[in-house]
């Protein structure tokens, strides 16, 4: 099965959600979270610190992500790792895979015309404000 990561980067105040706008497909046009594909040989935690890198120029100096939860398409055979943290400062983020942007999270991450993921973006931030307070704590 091929794996692969979602990145939930908060800003160091837990008010707003780092997001992209997709350039190309799957979900072209549409906002999402950061990640990609974890290599081979790699761990889960090594690819996505990787890909927060790659995509956002934030390193590992700048958050600790925690493993929250997986998803596994067995038809599809791959899965999805979510991982999730709080930046420990403001930083400035670059990358050119997609247009990155700071989201308010009072949006409705459910509504499938605007977000990908298929209301899983709304489901994950919910995970998250049930646990808010471990993530809190970094």
């Amino acid at each position: 099965m091929q794996g692969y990561n979602v990145l939930m980067i908060y800003s160091k105040d837990m008010d707003r959600l780092l997001m992209c706008k997709r350039l190309t497909n799957p979900y072209k046009g549409l906002r999402n979270l950061v990640g990609g594909k974890i290599e081979n040989g790699e761990t889960g935690i090594e690819s996505a610190y990787r890909e927060l890198f790659e995509e956002t120029s934030i390193s590992k100096d700048d958050v600790i992500l925690h493993h929250m939860m997986d998803f596994k398409y067995y038809l599809q055979h791959c899965y999805v790792e979510v991982y999730v943290g709080k930046l420990k400062r403001d930083v400035i983020v670059s990358g050119d895979e997609n247009e990155l942007y700071w989201s308010d999270l009072d949006n409705d991450f459910f509504d499938m015309s605007l977000y990908a993921g298929e209301g899983n973006i709304g489901h994950m931030i919910e995970q998250v404000n049930m646990c808010k307070d471990m993530i809190l704590a970094d």
